[in-house]
């Protein structure tokens, strides 16, 4: 069962405009089913975490944390959202999360747009 936290997380999305009210409804409904996360126990990751950092001023524009459960959908929104930032492979990502892999996954500098994202397995 979800938390109050994470569903009002994912209603302030869709208020702020980052995810569609379909996208948050798909979310909502993804927790409501119940979790579909690794336990903690054994080391198994339970969070993807996405941050994007603005380069000029190193505060934080983005600051995701997502259940493993949810991570599906969270990379079709993210995709969606950072299609063309050089050097990020979305195939890569979930390799890596399908591997077992945990830590910091990705960490790319786009120049351009003067930021800087991370992902991480928690």
């Amino acid at each position: 069962m979800a938390s109050v936290e994470e569903r009002m997380q994912i209603l302030k999305m869709i208020e702020e405009g980052k995810i569609s009210a379909e996208e948050g409804a798909k979310l909502l409904q993804a927790l409501s089913a119940g979790p579909k996360t690794p336990r903690a126990a054994g080391g198994e990751p339970r969070w993807f975490r996405v941050r994007v950092t603005d380069l000029d001023t190193g505060k934080n524009k983005v600051n995701v944390n997502i259940p493993m459960g949810l991570v599906n959908v969270g990379m079709k929104m993210g995709a969606r959202f950072a299609p063309n930032v050089e050097g990020l492979n979305f195939e890569e990502i979930m390799e890596a999360i399908r591997s077992g892999a945990q830590g910091k996954i990705v960490d790319v500098v786009d120049d351009e747009d003067g930021e800087r994202v991370e992902i991480f397995i928690e």
